[in-house]
């Protein structure tokens, strides 16, 4: 098994030597296929997933099977914090968006770093803090501004936990994520095709031009942004 290393995640990059040196033996390496179901609703949680490379979408779903993206997560981040947080369910679900790798934690060394206090406890709770004002961001933005300005923010907030400048992603995937008409999204993707900032082809979405892609954006992107830059830096 390939030994974990500090800079494929930041959180874990954030770790002492000490606190590292604790989890390293315990963090075991996963593939994310795309689609794979890191948890469901409701069900119980057993590993604390660290992203390496890829995107995992938390979705909050509804009695009628719908769904809804409520959170994005990357290398900057981890999934299930609903182990450390007093409960070991939750009514959301966390989907593999973009295919990666992760690291994984267990439950029980989990509870038991967690309960030492210190950095890692520190850090998991300020990782939660950004997560949830991504998660209340993100209802707003849906609320309050155009499917133009959501898919701005959707695909700024995906190409920077993926490092790269192409996401494979249908518009109908992209659709339900917003919880919008697969129309709308066509409809504003092909807005920012003939503006030169990306370009769309068979469920491939290139970023030609970052700069313009970041001025059609609302503000709720920036916000979201700062806030994990303040308490991850």
């Amino acid at each position: 098994m390939a030994r974990p290393t500090k800079t494929e995640n930041r959180l874990l990059a954030a770790l002492s030597a000490g606190e590292f040196e604790r989890l390293h033996d315990e963090l075991e390496h996963v593939q994310l296929p795309l689609g794979l179901s890191i948890y469901e609703s409701g069900g119980m949680m057993k590993h604390l997933v660290f992203p390496t490379s890829g995107i995992i979408s938390l979705l909050q779903v509804m009695r009628n099977g719908q769904a809804g993206e409520i959170a994005v997560v990357g290398n900057e981040g981890v999934v299930g914090i609903s182990m450390f947080m007093g409960g070991e369910t939750t009514p959301s679900r966390a989907v593999v968006q973009a295919a990666g790798a992760a690291w994984r934690l267990p439950m029980q060394v989990l509870k038991e770093e967690f309960e030492r206090g210190g950095g890692f406890q520190h850090l998991l709770l300020r990782y939660t803090q950004a997560l949830i004002t991504q998660m209340s961001q993100t209802a707003v933005c849906n609320r309050h501004h155009s499917v133009d300005q959501q898919l701005c923010r959707w695909l700024l907030m995906s190409l920077d936990r993926l490092g790269s400048e192409e996401l494979v992603m249908t518009q109908e995937l992209i659709a339900n994520m917003l919880g919008v008409r697969r129309e709308g999204v066509t409809e504003a993707a092909g807005k920012l095709q003939k503006a030169g900032v990306i370009k769309y082809s068979r469920g491939r979405i290139k970023l030609l031009d970052r700069r313009k892609l970041e001025t059609s954006v609302c503000e709720c992107y920036t916000l979201v942004k700062r806030e994990y830059e303040r308490l991850l830096a």
